[in-house]
């Protein structure tokens, strides 16, 4: 595809921006540049939570002995936020990975290296099926057991649940594809093809959930476990399909071949990443931790959590389709040798994401209530759910800030800094404050859910003094 020019309108921007049309993002407007990667960069992030919300809608009606089922109290939902905390781990080790890969190829473009680009993005897909395979198997065998850990061996979840967390935790092979290889497409500045894979995931992962789960028409009644049939299925084949897009060279970068095995190559890919999944790692264990600490106040603190985090998710993933794009501009502006141009992209992508979640945060304080009864029927669950969302979206607009400021050092290859900043703020202050206020304090799930934007605000105060010292502009990838 061409490269088109820039004297048009917002909404002819907008369009050219979902039909996929290529722009260099290293000069003219950068007001447009990142309007041209975030628009579809933000529905990409809405359709990844989307995923999360479509099963826990219907879930959530397992709970309620909806269609006929026999409800389970709050125990099919609580599955599903312990599988989703074991998962968030392959989610750290994938995005880890998938923002080396980002960084890589946006560095690669940036130096018009079209074919080092393409290199990147095989050895990345490579090591992803390593990485799959050896991370799936045994997670597969031990799901009841580690489900077991996950709710203090509490009999009524590992029944209800241990078929969804076999099929997610041991194909995670797919969710590590799906990650990196939308990772090349942000990268090369393709963000469009990314969208079109997660649209395909979710459009038969929403069919095939009330199909699986309650057995309507020729299909078996599954239960939880047919969510995770669902889901597993509607991102198989959207793996596919980014096979075909990146084969045929859709975008900016074609892959030929597709996959590459050279364990030199992976090892420095592995070596670059490790930053970027320390950092993911040591939030989504901070998260693991702070699931433990709200399940020991029992099945409805925990359907409820599981329920407010995951809305929360819908309205915060849009705003890392932002950050998103930051890095993007960051990695292929530092390729092309402007540092000033990467830095302004940074300030412009902050403001906007902070305006957007300051109405995030404004609909969750003035409207919870009617927001989670769309997805809960018990009182217990509701008022859990109110609560984290109340709490947690307090601190969003200075998240927004955090967010986007990592992102910019990720994508310049600057991962030493984001992760000491994960580290100190998710580790050393995240999970004993909520520990403190949980327990010591007597504040029980609520001091668990102060925990976070308390930690997110200071976090992002530190995040725009390491931004302001520029670290990050000299960084070689």
């Amino acid at each position: 595809m061409s490269e088109r020019p820039i004297t048009r309108g917002f909404w002819q921007h907008v369009v050219g921006s979902l039909r996929g049309e290529h722009h260099d993002y290293t000069t003219g407007s950068l007001p447009i540049a990142i309007l041209l990667l975030a628009v579809p960069m933000v529905l990409e992030m809405a359709l990844e939570s989307t995923f999360a919300l479509v099963d826990i809608w219907w879930v959530n009606r397992i709970d309620d002995g909806w269609n006929g089922v026999e409800p389970t109290g709050g125990a099919a939902v609580a599955a599903i936020g312990a599988t989703e905390g074991m998962l968030s781990i392959v989610y750290a080790i994938a995005f880890g990975l998938g923002m080396a890969v980002t960084a890589t190829v946006a560095r690669r473009v940036g130096e018009k290296d079209l074919p080092g680009a393409a290199v990147a993005g095989s050895q990345a897909i490579g090591l992803g099926l390593v990485l799959g395979v050896a991370l799936g198997v045994p997670a597969f065998v031990f799901a009841p057991e580690l489900l077991g850990l996950m709710t203090d061996h509490n009999a009524k979840v590992v029944a209800a649940g241990t078929g969804y967390a076999r099929w997610m935790l041991g194909g995670n092979v797919i969710v590590t594809l799906l990650f990196l290889q939308n990772a090349i497409f942000r990268g090369a500045g393709d963000p469009i093809l990314a969208l079109k894979t997660l649209a395909l995931a979710n459009g038969i992962n929403l069919v095939l959930d009330p199909l699986l789960i309650f057995g309507w028409g020729p299909f078996p009644q599954l239960g939880v476990t047919g969510a995770g049939v669902a889901t597993c299925t509607g991102r198989a084949i959207a793996v596919i399909y980014q096979f075909h897009l990146l084969a045929r060279g859709n975008g900016r970068v074609r892959l030929s071949p597709l996959l590459r095995f050279d364990p030199r190559a992976m090892w420095t890919l592995v070596t670059l990443s490790v930053g970027t999944i320390g950092q993911f790692l040591i939030a989504t264990t901070s998260w693991l931790f702070l699931m433990r600490f709200v399940s020991s106040f029992g099945e409805a603190a925990t359907a409820g959590y599981t329920t407010g985090i995951r809305i929360l998710i819908f309205a915060l993933l849009p705003a890392w389709g932002l950050s998103n794009a930051a890095a993007t501009l960051v990695g292929q502006n530092l390729g092309a040798r402007q540092p000033e141009r990467a830095e302004r992209a940074v300030w412009l992508t902050a403001s906007y994401d902070m305006a957007f979640l300051a109405v995030v945060t404004i609909a969750m304080e003035l409207w919870p209530r009617e927001i989670v009864q769309f997805f809960v029927s018990d009182p217990h669950v509701a008022d859990h759910a109110v609560d984290t969302l109340r709490i947690v979206a307090s601190g969003y607009v200075f998240y927004a800030w955090g967010m986007v400021a990592v992102q910019s050092f990720n994508g310049a290859g600057d991962t030493r800094t984001s992760t000491w900043l994960h580290f100190w703020f998710f580790w050393v202050l995240e999970l004993p404050l909520a520990a403190t206020l949980a327990f010591a304090c007597e504040l029980g799930p609520r001091g668990v859910f102060w925990s976070i934007p308390l930690s997110e605000t200071a976090f992002a105060v530190a995040a725009f003094v390491m931004f302001r010292r520029g670290r990050w502009k000299t960084v070689q990838v």
